[in-house]
């Protein structure tokens, strides 16, 4: 299974960098129709690198208030399991007497 991983990033990785060799022109984004001065020049791998980055960055931070809110629960439940353990031990030391009914062997 492992080769099978390994084959499949490195075919991926192949096709990513066939890809940007064969994408070398350069391409012009123009930010605001403002002017000539609002204009970037690059290759159209570096403005899909940039691109993809930034959805990357956005996407993480999209996921941190919920991360932060999942951590907040995770902490919380364990006190409450801290608490419960303590209160089970407590009990546990004190003998309780237990009245069982009768038990008849036969009949």
């Amino acid at each position: 299974m492992r080769l099978l991983t390994w084959i499949f990033n490195l075919t991926l990785f192949l096709l990513a960098l066939g890809f940007a060799v064969s994408n070398t022109a350069t391409t012009e984004l123009h930010f605001l129709p403002v002017g000539k001065e609002a204009v970037w020049s690059a290759p159209l791998v570096i403005f899909l690198l940039v691109f993809f980055a930034a959805g990357v960055v956005v996407g993480l931070l999209a996921g941190v208030p919920s991360y932060f809110r999942n951590r907040r629960e995770i902490s919380r439940l364990r006190k409450e399991i801290k608490v419960a353990l303590r209160a089970q031990a407590a009990t546990a030391e004190r003998p309780v007497d237990i009245a069982l009914p009768p038990v008849s062997l036969g009949g």
